[in-house]
C-alpha cells in the first residue's frame, strides 16, 4: 500500500516539473537502472507490488516495455495475463442463489433414483416431501441418475371437479407363463383415486362381474354412480345389479375409452410398474400380486393429483431415523422416519 501512495505523490508532483527538468529525471534513473545492474544479482527479488505496479503501467502504456530492464518483456506480459485471469475470477465469483444440497440429500436422491427406476422427478419430489425434505422438483431432476427411455406423457380427462361419490370400472387382461389369458377386474373411486378393489378370473361372466360390485362396496359405502365402458359383459345382470344397489349407471360413449380416464391411467400404471417387470405363473399368483400392488399403491404411492400425497395420506415427517420398506419384493420401496 505505501509502494502505491509513494507512486502517486511522486506522479503528482511530475505534473508540475517542466519537460526538461523530467527529460533529465528519465536520464539520471536510466543511467542509475545501468549502474545497478553491474552489481545487483542475476534474479531479482520482486515484491508482489513490484509486480502490481509494472503491471498497471503496462496495462495503460504497453510502449513501456522497452524502458524495463530488471525482468524480461515476457515476464510483463505474463503478468499483465495473470492480473486479467484474476479480476475475471472476482468477477465471476458466486453471489448467493439456491442453497447448496448436503450431500446426504443428493445421495439420498440417487439411492431412490436406483432403488426406484420407474419413477420419474415427481415422484421422487413428493416421496421426498413426505420425509420433511423440502427442495425443488428440478432439484431433484438434477442430482437423479440419468438414465435413457422416452419422456413420460401427460394426460387430461373430462370430470375435473366434484370427484367424490364417483367410481369406475374396467378389464385388465394379463397373460401367464403358458400363455393363457387372464382377466383382473378393476374398480376404483375417483375421489381419492384409491383402488378398491381387484378381482381375477379366468373366464370372466356376467354373474361373476355383478358379484365383483358386492364385493367393491359394502352397503353403507356405494357410489352415487359407476363409469364403465360399453362392453357386453355389462348387460343386464349387471344393470340390474347397479339398480339394487342405487348406484347410477355411467356408461362412456362408443370408442371414448378417455371418458373413463382414471381408471384407464390406473391400468396403465399396474402395467408399468408391476406387470410389465413380473411373469404371472396361474390365477392364484395374479391375485397376489394385485393386491400388493393395491397395497402400495393406496398407502405408500404418492399421486401427482392429490398433491403428491397417497389415495390413504400419509403425513409428512420431519425427524427421525429413516427407513425404508419395499413393496412387490423391492420393486418399489416406501421411504419413513421413526423413533
Amino acid at each position: 500500500m505505501m509502494d502505491w501512495l509513494k507512486l502517486l505523490i511522486l506522479l503528482i508532483s511530475d505534473l508540475t516539473k517542466p519537460r526538461s527538468v523530467l527529460e533529465a529525471e528519465i536520464t539520471a534513473l536510466r543511467q542509475q537502472v545501468i549502474t545497478l545492474r553491474r552489481r545487483a544479482p542475476r534474479q531479482l527479488t520482486l515484491r508482489r507490488s513490484d509486480r502490481l505496479i509494472l503491471a498497471f503501467i503496462y496495462r495503460f502504456f504497453p510502449e513501456v516495455r522497452s524502458a524495463i530492464h530488471i525482468v524480461q518483456s515476457e515476464t510483463l506480459v505474463r503478468w499483465h495475463r495473470m492480473g486479467f485471469r484474476a479480476l475475471w475470477r472476482w468477477k465471476s465469483r458466486p453471489r448467493g442463489g439456491r442453497p447448496r444440497v448436503s450431500k446426504e440429500i443428493s445421495d439420498l436422491i440417487r439411492e431412490m433414483s436406483l432403488a426406484n427406476p420407474l419413477w420419474g422427478a415427481p415422484r421422487i419430489h413428493g416421496e421426498l416431501k413426505m420425509i420433511g425434505i423440502d427442495i425443488a422438483q428440478s432439484t431433484v431432476a438434477k442430482y437423479m441418475v440419468k438414465r435413457r427411455g422416452p419422456p413420460s406423457q401427460s394426460w387430461k380427462t373430462f370430470i375435473c371437479n366434484h370427484t367424490d361419490g364417483i367410481a369406475a370400472c374396467d378389464f385388465l387382461v394379463v397373460p401367464t407363463i403358458g400363455f393363457k389369458l387372464l382377466f383382473a377386474f378393476i374398480v376404483m373411486a375417483h375421489g381419492r383415486r384409491k383402488l378398491l378393489h381387484v378381482g381375477v378370473t379366468a373366464h370372466p361372466t356376467a354373474e361373476w362381474t355383478a358379484q365383483q360390485l358386492r364385493e367393491a362396496f359394502p352397503w353403507d359405502q356405494t357410489p352415487e354412480s359407476l363409469i364403465r365402458d360399453n362392453d357386453a359383459i355389462y348387460g343386464a345382470v349387471f344393470k340390474n345389479r347397479l339398480k339394487s344397489m342405487s348406484i347410477r349407471d355411467g356408461p362412456t360413449a362408443p370408442r371414448s375409452p378417455w371418458q373413463n380416464g382414471y381408471v384407464e391411467r390406473l391400468i396403465g400404471s399396474i402395467r408399468r410398474e408391476c406387470l410389465d417387470h413380473i411373469i404371472i405363473r396361474d390365477e392364484s399368483h395374479l391375485r397376489r400380486v394385485l393386491r400388493a400392488y393395491a397395497e402400495y399403491y393406496n398407502s405408500a404411492r404418492t399421486h401427482l393429483g392429490l398433491e403428491k400425497n397417497s389415495p390413504v395420506p400419509r403425513k409428512p415427517q420431519a425427524h427421525g431415523r429413516l427407513v425404508s420398506r419395499p413393496h412387490l419384493g423391492g420393486l418399489h420401496y416406501e421411504y419413513a422416519r421413526i423413533g
